[in-house]
């Protein structure tokens, strides 16, 4: 049994890595799971004695062996999240919780809608515990905090990377794709309406003074911000997706192509190893801005300013995984901000500048 164990699922992946190098500089050795038994043994002596290792080659694997030895938290990292959350976060038995980085739609709602599940097992699931997710929320729940439900709501996500280029990698890869492939979402009157990808286009002003074009997508973000503010009508865009009058044409075109299974497929592929460049995203933060309107009209904004995106991702996991391992949560599924407040941000070294105040907070 590792009741007393937190889990890293794809732990020698670079965010896997991450988070357990998080974990045990805080004295919290995790359990490192994946493929490779010589690429944990390696990682895990670096990160030091009591560190160990589960070998598992496939989700039905990982899941056999969460139901043996019942960990006291399961941390996802293995994307695409429409494929492996639900069944890892079904898998768990009473008493495991489960935390993922997911930011994809479909992903994010299927694990909330788990909800009733979770509870009759006496489980916390939770979902979209990184950058995307948590940044935007976590804006809209401090403007929103005692206050009536907004009538509309936009967030932007500009996730950086940091300094030169780096691979894309197969969960950031599995999340545009499967957004690209999805079509543009927004909320309308309460309910979730197809748009023309490409849509919802926003050239923002950020804080450090550099400017971003946003564009409209399906995201984790848009259903978190939805719940975050209450409002009927929401948006949620991203600087990931293109926005160039080039290539904004090609969009649709894109999502009817990258639909097709063996197309998607390789789509995946091919961008997990593509180098990212910074371009249009350089500068040394992240930001997330929410834009809140009121029924009076009223109209309120604010940003979280983070560091690197994945070092903020693999902050926030850690933290969950950490207060979900303390017994800190609650049964049921939740996003991170709708847990555990958006103080949660702050902790992972995020900052909020709102109304215009020119402050930090």
């Amino acid at each position: 049994m590792d009741a007393h164990r937190i889990w890293v699922l794809g732990a020698t992946g670079r965010t896997g890595r991450a988070i357990a190098a998080r974990l045990a500089a805080d004295r919290v050795p995790p359990v490192l799971v994946g493929r490779d038994p010589g690429r944990l043994r390696t990682l895990a002596g670096t990160l030091g004695d009591d560190v160990r290792i589960v070998v598992a080659g496939s989700v039905d694997a990982v899941v056999t062996q969460i139901g043996r030895q019942a960990p006291a938290v399961v941390v996802n990292t293995i994307g695409p999240f429409t494929e492996t959350a639900a069944p890892i976060a079904r898998g768990g038995p009473p008493g495991t919780h489960y935390v993922d980085l997911a930011n994809e739609l479909t992903a994010v709602t299927g694990l909330l809608g788990l909800c009733d599940e979770a509870v009759a097992t006496g489980r916390c699931l939770v979902t979209g515990a990184g950058f995307g997710v948590l940044a935007t929320e976590s804006v809209v729940l401090r403007l929103c905090a005692d206050r009536p439900p907004a009538t509309r709501v936009r967030v932007d996500a500009v996730p950086r990377a940091g300094a030169g280029a780096e691979p894309a990698g197969p969960v950031l890869a599995a999340s545009i794709v499967e957004g690209l492939a999805l079509g543009g979402r927004r909320y309308e009157h309460g309910r979730l309406v197809r748009t023309r990808l490409g849509a919802d286009v926003e050239r923002l002003a950020l804080p450090d003074g550099t400017t971003v074009h946003t564009v409209g997508g399906p995201s984790g973000e848009l259903e978190a911000a939805r719940r975050a503010g209450g409002a009927p009508f929401v948006v949620a865009a991203s600087s990931m997706v293109p926005a160039g009058w080039a290539a904004r044409p090609a969009l649709p075109v894109a999502a009817v192509l990258l639909a097709r299974p063996l197309l998607g497929r390789a789509a995946k592929r091919w961008l997990a190893g593509v180098r990212i460049t910074q371009g249009e995203r350089g500068g040394e933060f992240s930001w997330a801005r929410a834009r809140v309107q009121d029924a009076d009209g009223t109209i309120r904004v604010g940003w979280l300013r983070a560091g690197r995106s994945g070092e903020f991702t693999a902050a926030v996991a850690a933290e969950v995984a950490r207060r979900l391992a303390r017994g800190e949560g609650r049964p049921g599924a939740h996003t991170p901000g709708s847990l555990f407040g958006p103080e949660l941000a702050v902790k992972a070294g995020g900052r909020f500048l709102l109304d215009g105040d020119g402050t930090m907070a």
